[in-house]
């Protein structure tokens, strides 16, 4: 891993995106451009140390779970992603098969949704990202582990909860 070149990658892309970029307000008192650190960590659904911490060059490698939320989060395109993974000491994905990779564009329009309950699932029907209006309607569900991340997979094993949600018409 290479903590020099993480730290500085992470800070330039930080510095480049805009609150608009991302669906975030500027606010009144900004004295920043680029987004903050606490926004970016809260965009990839981790702690802001943790982020702070590889910003400083003293962070832990982090996981490939930890570099797709912070790839998600920083709208980084297919390059720049496969950059991330190797300077933080790990293969890039393969971008023919299946992943939780979401392009820029994609999460733009997204981020554009403010009213409307809108979220974007994988092939398994995981749900990768969603809005704040699909988090009132349906709860955050990007916050599940292992197999009950999917769709499929709580369709079957858990029917009694995930099937409620679509009642059966009456004759």
């Amino acid at each position: 891993m290479d903590r020099d070149a993480l730290a500085d990658f992470l800070l330039r892309r930080r510095q480049e995106l805009k609150p608009a970029d991302v669906g975030l307000s500027a606010g009144p008192r900004r004295r920043t451009s680029g987004l903050r650190r606490e926004e970016v960590a809260m965009l990839a659904a981790m702690s802001t140390d943790y982020y702070a911490r590889l910003e400083q060059r003293r962070g832990p490698q982090p996981s490939v779970q930890m570099l797709a939320a912070l790839a998600r989060a920083l709208r980084l395109t297919p390059d720049e992603r496969d950059y991330l993974y190797r300077i933080s000491g790990h293969s890039a994905p393969d971008r023919a098969a299946f992943t939780d990779y979401l392009p820029p564009s994609l999460l733009r329009v997204l981020d554009r949704l403010h009213d409307t309950p809108a979220f974007v699932v994988s092939a398994i029907d995981e749900v990768l990202v969603q809005n704040d209006a699909s988090r009132a309607l349906i709860g955050d569900a990007t916050g599940r582990a292992g197999m009950e991340r999917s769709g499929i997979y709580r369709w079957f094993a858990h029917p009694e909860t995930e099937r409620a949600r679509y009642p059966v018409p009456r004759s």
